[in-house]
């Protein structure tokens, strides 16, 4: 079956699906503003390949543009769905539609588990779906015929066997570039989207240590896991490669018991420790490695389920290798952040946006083969308070060290902290609250970030002289005394460790706050005896002048699973030992 796009003037729509519940359109352009775009054909395809130990099919579309052939090859861009997605979704099959408009090879192709695509869902695994990836790149390359003998001699080749293709995609299509990458090294250039570098830290972070279980992200990972296990029924299919076992239905096993153990509630030290091992396997802080295509990061600002952290990990560890990368740190994620300007997610022209321009070169650089391209700077950054972006040669490495003082003060000096404490105990239920992933789910509003009296400590900034405009993570060094928390801390299992949650809060010379993008760092203490350092999400934030900072240390939240128990803390300060809070600032 042949398809026929006709041409359209000169800005076309890509989207791509930006993760679970929120599939986000990206705008693509055509070649020239006032040019008309080549036509293009779509012939939808079948692929048998093998993945985890079965056999499955895999369905996708070719978008081929007028004119290419063997003897006029083109480049090619591969792309797959978003997390519940397919290729059929309006997001997924503009991707095709507008690289094919560019002059691009589009092959489009619904992940394993989703759409009409066999396998069970394994989380972007490069053993399994890095391996299904590699085999449509053999289609690409010309070696691979699909299952009703197309073949494709139109793609570029950079050698025998080897096509020249990029991919992009966003959230679990953005993992599954790095998986594919790392699996098969003919790719060209990558551009993931707002995804995760350590599943472990995105579902169950622990901003103090990563090597001990964090704190369970219940709302993300249940609406992932009921979201995936409901796709026999979304769509229904005979497909026996779909389905696994009545208690795992359509997720790998592993999978499925990661999340079992985290809404468990208990983690004693063997099964976390399988837990992580697991999470991590299918994540890229395992296998970046062995990445080496060019890589244009780009990740939100707003979003609490893969945060900036994940994103400064991933290319800093392909910069460390040598690996050609590129970090963008735009406005929307996962939990919204749409603002006039940016990356548009309703249709639009990517050429009138700077991320869609840096798309557009560095496609143009990697796959066209045009040095003239200009990929841009090494960091860049959208500021909310200020049109344009701002960029650098490197991440922020300038800080403002700020001393916790007794009294409740934030200072900057430690000869100014006052000797004293500041306590506070949890109770069983949440009482402080961040953000709800199921309020964007379900269609509810969510309520503003607030916390109970008597459930949290604070440290306040005097006003400021001047903005101060923050960029990066900022981290808290804390010494906490918990009692009841000491007694039970070593029974191996983690649930009776200490869990609190640290957030940075903007408070305006009215007392109005601002929970920067509704991010909190949740912390599993590794030991209350000892100190210990908190990695806050990264934020782009201008604190004005006349506002004042704000370190919170609060006893839950409503996102996450909390404390087993009750247990009192108390956060003692004097001159000569007492917490830290340093914010990475830009002049």
């Amino acid at each position: 079956m042949l398809r026929t796009g006709g041409s359209r003037r000169s800005r076309k729509v890509l989207a791509l699906a930006a993760g679970a519940a929120l599939a986000a359109p990206l705008a693509f352009a055509a070649p020239a503003q006032g040019a008309e775009p080549a036509p293009y054909t779509v012939t939808p395809l079948r692929f048998t390949v093998q993945a985890g130990g079965r056999t499955c099919a895999v369905d996708a579309d070719l978008y081929r543009p007028a004119g290419v052939d063997a003897g006029h090859p083109a480049p090619a861009v591969l792309a797959t769905n978003g997390f519940g997605g397919s290729k059929n979704d309006g997001s997924t099959d503009a991707i095709g539609r507008a690289v094919a408009a560019r002059g691009y090879v589009g092959l489009v192709y619904s992940g394993l588990g989703f759409g009409g695509s066999g396998c069970l869902i394994s989380l972007d695994d490069p053993r399994i779906d890095g391996q299904a990836a590699a085999r449509l790149v053999d289609f690409l390359a010309g070696t691979r015929a699909a299952d009703d003998g197309t073949r494709a001699d139109f793609v570029i080749s950079d050698g025998a066997g080897d096509p020249r293709v990029g991919m992009i995609g966003g959230s679990y299509g953005g993992a599954i570039q790095l998986a594919t990458a790392a699996t098969d090294p003919r790719l060209d250039a990558l551009v993931p989207l707002i995804t995760w570098n350590d599943l472990a830290y995105s579902l169950a972070p622990n901003s103090a240590d990563r090597a001990t279980s964090g704190v369970f992200k219940w709302q993300w990972a249940n609406g992932f896991y009921l979201m995936g296990e409901g796709q026999p029924l979304l769509v229904p299919s005979l497909d026996p490669s779909r389905i696994n076992s009545l208690s795992c239905l359509h997720f790998v096993t592993d999978a499925c018991d990661t999340v079992r153990l985290l809404n468990s509630g208990r983690y004693p030290q063997a099964g976390t420790e399988q837990m992580l091992a697991y999470a991590r396997s299918v994540s890229p802080v395992s296998y970046l490695d062995r990445v080496t295509a060019p890589t244009l990061v780009v990740q939100g600002q707003s979003d609490s389920l893969f945060n900036l952290n994940e994103a400064t990990d991933t290319y800093r560890r392909l910069q460390t290798q040598g690996t050609e990368t590129k970090m963008i740190w735009q406005s929307w994620g996962h939990s919204g952040g749409s603002v006039s300007g940016e990356l548009d997610l309703g249709g639009g022209d990517l050429e009138a946006s700077y991320v869609g321009r840096r798309v557009l070169a560095w496609f143009d650089r990697h796959l066209r083969g045009d040095t003239t391209a200009d990929t841009g700077p090494e960091f860049a950054y959208y500021r909310s308070w200020q049109s344009g972006y701002g960029t650098a040669d490197t991440l922020p490495e300038q800080h403002r060290k700020l001393y916790l003082s007794g009294d409740g003060k934030l200072v900057d000096n430690r000869s100014k902290v006052a000797r004293g404490s500041r306590s506070y105990a949890n109770w069983l239920v949440p009482t402080s609250h961040s953000s709800s992933s199921l309020a964007g789910l379900i269609g509810l509003p969510d309520p503003q970030p607030y916390d109970t009296a008597g459930t949290y400590a604070a440290w306040t900034s005097g006003p400021l002289n001047e903005p101060v405009d923050v960029v990066g993570a900022p981290k808290a060094r804390l010494r906490v005394e918990s009692p009841r928390t000491e007694a039970v801390q070593d029974s191996g299992d983690a649930a009776d460790k200490l869990v609190l949650f640290a957030k940075v809060y903007d408070v305006a010379p009215d007392g109005t706050k601002t929970l920067v993008n509704r991010l909190v760092a949740p912390v599993r203490v590794p030991d209350v005896t000892r100190p210990f350092t908190v990695e806050l999400p990264g934020i782009v934030h201008r604190f004005e002048t006349g506002h004042r900072f704000q370190l919170v240390i609060a006893g839950s939240d409503t996102a996450y699973f909390g404390n087993r128990g009750i247990k009192p803390v108390t956060v003692t300060s004097a001159p000569e030992d007492t917490g830290t809070l340093e914010l990475p600032v830009v002049d």
